[in-house]
């Protein structure tokens, strides 16, 4: 035993399988994957007795998850909050938790703080824990700045962590994560990154037989909040983006029925699969389900049908065109009867876009069009007629100009010199240096804004300076 508790041995590592998938676990011994011991887990017994532990429990999510396991049966409540009994509503919770025969006290606690989060916990029996608490940030990935990430990650690592070591023996232990770290969502890098710690938290506890389920919720629809009060639009919204919004008696339902699952980590709430299809970018969970944008050799991201039309269009026309698309579109996303609505020359901000929106919108041109986007696109291009401009050029380039075309046989006759024989070099520097004799004469071509400097250094040249700029130009001897 000396020589364990030395760490000069140890134990062999257990791989612990819920009961209820004892049919995985034969499969994985099976197939000689284990080491170590594999062992079945019997679910335990639900205590009604226990104090249930919430945090963020003043918060519109952690209210409603007390106010459900009240009314579940639970006895005793400890709810955790940076503001406790001071919190708008508190009063009324404490209230409406009593009336359904629960003991209820809120806590003020900071729950990054583990020596703060070890104080509230200190002398009570917690049986169950309901992680809730959370903070967002929203922003794009080149916003989100070491200070607007280490908070987010604070209420929802930091507190998790604590609350794994402090509380071993809890026989429920739920994570409300996020469905933004399974499948992403827009403008959430620092909350996706999170939640995905809760999931492998999640799954690190249950392989080595401790409770464990981590809940990876889309959008709430409970009036207040991290979400706050939603509006048709965002609803709307949130239903195009193939997340529909959940609501209070849907979500304690799925609460209930995860519960009783036996998987550590779960996705409740609806997926509208047909809402993926067709975009240029499809979650990785999503694409044994759901079909991306077709691609050949023969037609890149940019040869869409849009842009063909473009192309036939005159180039008043093709600009017509290009900005009613942007504005039918900018509308579409923040839920306007119609493009109307949105004013060719006013900011994208002053309308009402967020980095959130931003992206959305990003995403439906990108989808018409077949090209990628940057996430920054309406940042970069302020207004609906800029970001016409923009895609406008991206969709037909512009045909290259006279100089263009010459500047282009400049540079093909500079990367091969070795190609050509003595006699057609001599026959070039001969064309040349006439041209340039001819230009620095008469300035024919010249645009009048050049730099008089240059001309008169033209003028200036013998021939010989002529020749050897032809010369090293050319790379000849």
């Amino acid at each position: 035993m000396r020589l364990f508790a030395e760490g000069v041995f140890v134990l062999p590592p257990v791989r612990v399988f819920d009961v209820r998938r004892a049919a995985d676990a034969f499969r994985f011994v099976s197939q000689a994957r284990h080491v170590g011991k594999v062992v079945l887990s019997v679910p335990r017994e639900w205590d009604a007795e226990g104090t249930v532990l919430v945090t963020g429990g003043t918060g519109a999510l952690g209210a409603l998850t007390a106010r459900h396991l009240a009314a579940r049966g639970s006895r005793r409540l400890l709810l955790l909050s940076r503001s406790g009994p001071g919190a708008p509503g508190a009063a009324e919770l404490v209230a409406d938790l009593r009336a359904a025969g629960a003991d209820a006290e809120i806590v003020a606690c900071d729950i990054t703080d583990p020596a703060a989060l070890a104080d509230a916990v200190r002398g009570r029996q917690i049986s169950s824990v309901f992680h809730v608490a959370g903070v967002l940030d929203d922003g794009v990935a080149t916003a989100l700045t070491p200070d607007r990430v280490a908070p987010v990650l604070a209420a929802k690592v930091a507190a998790a962590r604590h609350l794994h070591e402090l509380l071993p023996d809890a026989q429920e232990f739920v994570l409300y994560s996020s469905v933004s770290a399974a499948l992403g969502t827009p403008g959430q890098g620092n909350y996706a990154a999170a939640n995905a710690y809760l999931d492998a938290l999640a799954r690190h506890r249950h392989v080595r037989g401790l409770p464990a389920l981590s809940l990876a919720w889309g959008p709430w629809d409970v009036g207040a909040g991290m979400t706050g009060t939603l509006t048709d639009g965002d609803r709307e919204r949130a239903a195009r983006s193939g997340l529909p919004v959940t609501t209070a008696e849907d979500g304690t339902a799925l609460l209930d029925a995860a519960l009783s699952g036996a998987d550590p980590a779960v996705l409740p709430g609806a997926v509208d699969i047909a809402a993926f299809t067709g975009r240029p970018e499809v979650p990785h969970l999503l694409r044994g389900l759901v079909r991306g944008p077709r691609r050949t050799a023969a037609s890149p991201a940019g040869e869409t049908g849009f842009a063909d039309r473009l192309r036939a269009l005159p180039a008043d026309e093709r600009a017509r065109v290009v900005l009613e698309r942007v504005r039918a579109e900018a509308a579409a996303v923040l839920g306007f009867a119609t493009a109307e609505a949105v004013e060719r020359d006013r900011p994208f901000k002053e309308l009402g876009f967020d980095s959130l929106t931003a992206v959305e919108l990003r995403n439906r041109l990108g989808a018409v069009t077949g090209v990628r986007l940057p996430a920054t696109l309406v940042f970069d291009h302020p207004t609906p007629e800029a970001l016409a401009e923009r895609l406008g050029t991206e969709l037909v380039p512009p045909a290259p100009g006279a100089a263009d075309a010459l500047m282009a046989g400049l540079d093909e006759l500079e990367a091969s010199p070795h190609e050509l024989s003595a006699g057609d070099r001599s026959r070039l520097r001969v064309r040349l240096s006439a041209l340039l004799a001819r230009w620095s004469d008469d300035r024919a071509g010249q645009d009048p804004d050049d730099d008089e400097g240059q001309d008169a250094d033209l003028r200036d040249a013998t021939e010989e300076d002529i020749f050897a700029l032809i010369d090293n130009e050319l790379e000849s001897p």
